[in-house]
């Protein structure tokens, strides 16, 4: 059996941890809380973040870094992209310097503009030929109870994202293969501000007309920043763009519509943050998408608009207004 360390306990990394028993792996899930592992050990459940859902007994819990990293062949990071660069710090020394590294974070670092796997190469060290991510429509609560999914493992290293493909391929879960990181990363990241915006306007009480012109906008938009940045446009087109794209925007478990669904109902993003501990990445990571279309020189409406309003210095009726507003054009333009 490989053994898999997955350092974050939150609600995708539990989840991922069953796709990767579930696919024949021995898994470690390192959680930040010592009460967390013991509950996870003791009752085989998670109950903070998918209560009701029984864990493999392949999936054994601590909170010891180093313990959790001893021996492992693959490490899997799942914690939130905006804390991650400080704790995967923590973590590197006790990283094999064998073990290949996945990444399931969707999000830009603020600052530096860095996607992910540039944060994972920059603070380890590592080549490209031990660094993958994971991407596409996977909403963990429905991965968890093994409902049928589908993903798209991407390295610049085809060996690498064929390794990692056979590693979580089982039952219930199908991953594709790409080369195509950027247009991965950056398709994962966009559409968690998109489904904001189009929670904004669930939360208005707009309908499917509104929503789905948003979404749509929001994958042109995607696409152009993507594509700006070296992506296959094709990625846009498949499980990584569109595919997750649609499963965040449409469904009323995805956290950035919610976090959307309150800012259109008029809740301040203080208010949302006090009353959650799940963390909406969008929320972040508009600030920094934003920025790098900026740096980029690719129009990015639907990410300045957002980032206005989870800033406080616009409300979610005047986006929408703003938005209709917006002058003229060509769809193609």
């Amino acid at each position: 059996m490989t053994q898999v360390s997955v350092l974050g306990a939150g609600s995708w990394g539990t989840a991922f941890s069953m796709v990767l028993a579930d696919a024949g792996n021995d898994v470690t899930l390192w959680a930040r809380r010592e009460e967390v592992c013991t509950t996870i050990n003791r009752r085989r459940e998670n109950t903070d973040y998918l209560p009701g859902v029984e864990l493999p007994p392949t999936v054994a819990a601590t909170h010891d870094t180093e313990r959790a990293l001893a021996g492992a062949d693959v490490v899997v990071f799942a914690v939130p992209s905006q804390t991650f660069r400080a704790n995967l710090a923590q973590w590197a020394p006790y990283i094999p310097a064998s073990s290949l590294m996945v990444s399931l974070m969707k999000g830009v670092e603020l600052g530096t503009l860095k996607r992910m796997s540039e944060v994972v190469a920059e603070v380890t060290g590592a080549g490209p030929g031990r660094v993958a991510v994971v991407s596409g429509p996977n909403l963990s609560h429905e991965i968890a109870q093994r409902e049928p999914a589908a993903s798209v493992v991407a390295s610049t290293d085809e060996d690498v994202a064929k390794q990692v493909q056979h590693l979580v391929h089982g039952p219930a879960f199908r991953p594709y293969r790409s080369l195509d990181v950027v247009g991965c990363e950056l398709g994962g990241a966009y559409k968690n501000v998109v489904a904001l915006s189009v929670g904004m306007a669930v939360g208005l009480g707009f309908g499917d007309n509104t929503t789905a012109s948003v979404i749509t906008r929001g994958l042109a938009e995607t696409a152009r920043l993507a594509m700006a940045m070296g992506a296959n446009p094709m990625t846009l087109m498949g499980l990584a763009g569109l595919g997750d794209l649609v499963a965040t925007c449409s469904s009323p478990l995805s956290r950035n519509r919610t976090f959307g669904e309150k800012l259109g109902l008029g809740m301040t993003t203080s208010e949302i943050v006090a009353s959650t501990r799940q963390v909406a990445e969008g929320a972040k990571s508009c600030s920094s998408l934003l920025a790098l279309a900026q740096k980029v020189g690719v129009d990015a409406p639907i990410a300045e608009h957002v980032e206005a309003v989870v800033d406080g210095r616009m409300t979610a009726p005047e986006m929408m207004e703003s938005f209709i507003a917006r002058d003229t054009k060509a769809e193609t333009d």
